[in-house]
């Protein structure tokens, strides 16, 4: 039996998925929330296999929800269910630990075929997700992350075509100082010299 706990602010939603799931032998929705403290209420006590959140809710936001739900639960599959596409809410859901993401304008049926999916251990997302870009973005997000401050301003130098020179007389230190950066950058971004360095500046385009 799969249990799934439900957390959406539309109420006429949550009927609906109600009804839709009702007559599902192998499912069984043990409560429902109209907001993330709430879900969390019901997540704690019920301890459901899946759980069907909104991201855009009162009190706790299902990001914020789903964080603490992973955390607490580690084994409890988490699907974001919003109307927002956006890159930004994907990967976040994602981070948080999301193991699906769908719309609120896909299928009923859809719903059904996520729950599924995600408890048997997989993945789903709504098709029109570009869930590649998405994980390529989060990925340079993660490299960027990586670089110090300085790092950071002198890959926009190296971007704009400055030499080790020019970015030494620029930022007021040593030569040896901004090789000494140039090297950990190609370290730490796995680069394998610094043409690569080059050419991952030009394609990200950094401004900071």
């Amino acid at each position: 039996m799969i249990t799934v706990a439900i957390a959406e602010d539309h109420q006429s939603l949550v009927d609906g998925i109600n009804l839709l799931l009702k007559y599902e032998e192998d499912i069984s929705i043990v409560g429902s929330a109209n907001d993330g403290e709430a879900l969390l209420d019901i997540v704690r006590l019920k301890q459901p296999k899946v759980v069907l959140t909104d991201i855009k809710m009162p009190k706790m936001d299902g990001i914020s929800a789903t964080k603490t739900i992973k955390k607490e639960f580690p084994h409890i599959k988490v699907i974001a269910f919003s109307m927002f596409d956006q890159e930004e809410a994907v990967s976040q859901m994602i981070e948080a630990g999301a193991s699906g993401y769908l719309l609120k304008n896909s299928p009923l049926e859809e719903v059904l075929k996520a729950i599924e999916t995600v408890n048997k251990g997989e993945k789903y997302f709504d098709a029109s997700i570009d869930l590649g870009e998405i994980l390529k973005g989060a990925n340079t997000k993660k490299k960027k992350g990586l670089l110090s401050k300085s790092e950071r301003e002198i890959l926009v130098l190296i971007g704009q075509g400055k030499t080790t020179s020019e970015i030494a007389e620029i930022r007021f230190t040593a030569v040896s100082t901004v090789e000494k950066h140039r090297k950990n950058m190609i370290r730490k971004l796995g680069l394998s010299g610094k043409g690569e360095l080059l050419r991952y500046a030009l394609e990200k385009k950094y401004d900071f």
